[in-house]
């Protein structure tokens, strides 16, 4: 939570809560379609899919969250010439909070195809909207309030994933240790929940899960529907990293259909970077979070669908033309090209133990969640590329001491410049190099103690509860093995003219399927190299989709 003085619903209200102009409101009318709401009907209703953007044109309609008591919190009043919406209904997600009239109220209600269209076709007044929306769900994560209520210990690694989960994906929520929260107690007790069960979902619906996976908490609060096994996209992009949601983005702005397709969240490992301080137009740098959200609302704009999170575990071809994803249940996905954008994941330290302090103690990411978690502590991190360097930096700002562990000799011989020299200006962070992590101690899935070898030999053991782990990965390609795309010696997949003769650029040894960003062989590692690469095979996807329909036109 944050105080009034510093909050964004505070400092940035008018852009919040801006009235339309009549004339503006005329400009918009062609999108909608005229309704009439009677004093005390709902409008909108949280965890139900809502209409889309409602333009007040007369009367008032209160906007109010329930808490985690369900008591109804005011957050305004809506009159004539405001309008109601943030970002869920851009997509026809349900609805986060709550919208009654207060009187009799005649409304322009556009729903979420036509919004697009609005944003596209009013660029000016479309960009007005759209901040709103943004700035509207950026006060609903402030507050931490209008999504599912997470009832368990912050140090439990399956609250952890659930927080992550939703942080990642632009979701609003709210976390109550029973430990501390008189409020949280009371749930368990209302629900008769052993402590054994924690932690526990209180979905804005109502519904309570018991530890659910992240598929199940999504389907609860409508991030995820079921796919519609009958339509055909012209593409579907597996991996929502920057090169994924660079070519949602670029594709869907051209007129294709695009679906998107995640395990996790959108913005890969970059939307775990604490800040990018070398991507192009931000001297001043920014989160990965904050870059990916953009990316993800901009593909939304323009149409774009994305079904996070989706686990995709194989590849076929379509009798006739096109493609097969399939997914766990039997789900089906077609498509006349597909774009793999999986990136890499994070490898385990090659040592005993490390499985049972994942989640809770021993991490792949440094997210606030986890910088919280290690506040005024000692930390470990492993690794000395980039990533490693960014948490370094970030993990800083939060614990009492970084130990930076290096295999090699130099951390400048594979960490760029500026985050060598950050680093090197940081009284809290001991570069340890030619060092390796040798044992891990504790208990139930705590982390006690962790021991390391020196370049001299001597083993060092420090209670240290956190370690962070950015030691080269391997690309997502496992779901690859029975579709005939062919990967080089270490798991990466072949594209252009080192697939076969004469293929396109980022194209793989399938036409019609193609690679970009991290997971292809011989990609740039970097968010502006993956962002590059999805620009560029909106091209390739054109071409290849151009032949396709001239050979059916001949046939």
């Amino acid at each position: 939570m944050v105080s009034d003085s510093q909050s964004i619903m505070a400092s940035r209200s008018a852009q919040m809560f801006p009235d339309l102009e009549p004339h503006e409101i005329e400009r918009v009318r062609r999108f909608g379609e005229l309704q009439q709401f009677d004093a005390g009907e709902a409008l909108a209703e949280t965890g139900k899919v809502g209409a889309g953007l409602i333009i007040i044109l007369s009367g008032n309609v209160d906007i109010t969250q329930r808490d985690q008591s369900r008591r109804r919190i005011h957050i305004v009043t809506h009159g004539p010439g405001s309008f109601m919406g943030e970002l869920a209904q851009l997509s026809g997600r349900p609805a986060l909070v709550d919208a009654h009239a207060k009187n009799t109220v005649e409304a322009l209600v556009i729903p979420p195809q036509k919004l697009r269209s609005l944003l596209i076709a009013e660029a000016d007044l479309g960009e007005r909207i759209m901040r709103a929306l943004i700035l509207r769900r950026v006060g609903l994560l402030e507050q931490g309030r209008g999504g599912p209520v997470i009832v368990g210990a912050a140090d439990d690694s399956d609250v952890l994933r659930l927080e992550n989960f939703l942080a990642r994906n632009g979701h609003p929520h709210l976390r109550l240790d029973p430990r501390s929260d008189a409020e949280a107690k009371a749930l368990i007790e209302r629900f008769n929940v052993a402590s054994t069960a924690l932690p526990i979902v209180l979905c804005p619906g109502g519904q309570l899960l018991q530890n659910p996976s992240e598929l199940k908490l999504a389907r609860c609060i409508g991030l995820v529907g079921p796919l519609d096994p009958t339509r055909v996209y012209d593409v579907a992009i597996v991996g929502a990293g920057p090169a994924g949601m660079a070519a949602a983005v670029y594709a869907a702005s051209e007129g294709l259909s695009v679906l998107v397709l995640d395990c996790r969240s959108f913005g890969g490992q970059a939307g775990a970077s604490a800040r990018i301080e070398n991507y192009l137009g931000f001297p001043t740098g920014i989160t990965g979070m904050a870059l990916m959200a953009r990316a993800f609302n901009q593909a939304e704009k323009f149409g774009a669908e994305f079904s996070i999170p989706a686990q995709v575990v194989g590849l076929e071809r379509r009798e006739g033309k096109g493609f097969t994803l399939l997914l766990p249940d039997d789900e089906r996905v077609s498509a006349r090209s597909v774009v793999i954008a999986t990136g890499v994941r994070y490898r385990r330290l090659g040592i005993d133990r490390v499985g049972e302090f994942e989640g809770g103690s021993v991490h792949y990411w440094a997210s606030p969640l986890e910088g919280k978690l290690c506040a005024k502590s000692e930390v470990v991190l492993v690794g000395a590329g980039n990533s490693a360097g960014q948490a370094t930096v970030y993990l800083a700002s939060q614990a009492a001491k970084v130990w930076l562990l290096a295999r090699g000799g130099d951390i400048a011989a594979s960490m760029s410049q500026y985050l060598v020299d950050r680093i090197r200006g940081l009284s809290n962070v001991e570069v340890v190099t030619r060092a390796e992590v040798t044992s891990l101690e504790g208990s139930d899935g705590v982390l006690d103690a962790i021991s390391w070898r020196t370049a001299s030999g001597d083993v060092v053991c420090r209670n240290i509860h956190h370690m962070f782990l950015f030691i080269g990965a391997d690309p997502e390609t496992q779901w690859l093995s029975q579709s005939g795309v062919d990967l080089d010696a270490k798991g990466f997949v072949l594209t252009g003219t080192d697939a076969r003769d004469g293929g396109r650029p980022l194209e793989s040894s399938v036409p019609g399927v193609f690679a970009i960003g991290d997971v292809r062989a011989g990609s740039i590692k970097r968010v502006a190299a993956g962002v590059g690469e999805g620009a560029q095979v909106v091209a390739a996807l054109h071409a290849f989709l151009a032949s396709e329909q001239a050979m059916s036109a001949v046939t």
